[in-house]
């Protein structure tokens, strides 16, 4: 869950996820659970003569399970968030 609220004010933004499969896909972030499941629509594949299969798709759901990469631009990337959100994590971890 350290990435959750990064990602969460990504939704609405276009960005590009690697999957562990080599599937690269770019697309408009709509949804974002605790998990990093991502629900992308307006899909473009990298290479997409190497997917056939995914060729027509528009829309997917991405378990985060399933991610590789994800690739941002600098200008949305919050290091104070990401900072806070990693400290606090070991902070927790430090607890228990």
């Amino acid at each position: 869950m350290i990435f959750y609220q990064l990602f969460k004010k990504l939704v609405g933004k276009v960005i590009t996820v690697e999957l562990k499969n080599d599937l690269i896909i770019t697309g408009l972030l709509e949804k974002v659970d605790q998990y990093i499941n991502l629900q992308f629509t307006n899909l473009k594949l990298f290479e997409p003569e190497n997917h056939p299969q995914f060729a027509s798709t528009e829309s997917c759901f991405i378990r985060g399970k399933s991610i590789r990469y994800v690739f941002l631009p600098e200008n949305m990337i919050d290091n104070e968030l990401i900072q806070e959100s990693t400290k606090e994590y070991h902070e927790k971890r430090k607890q228990n």
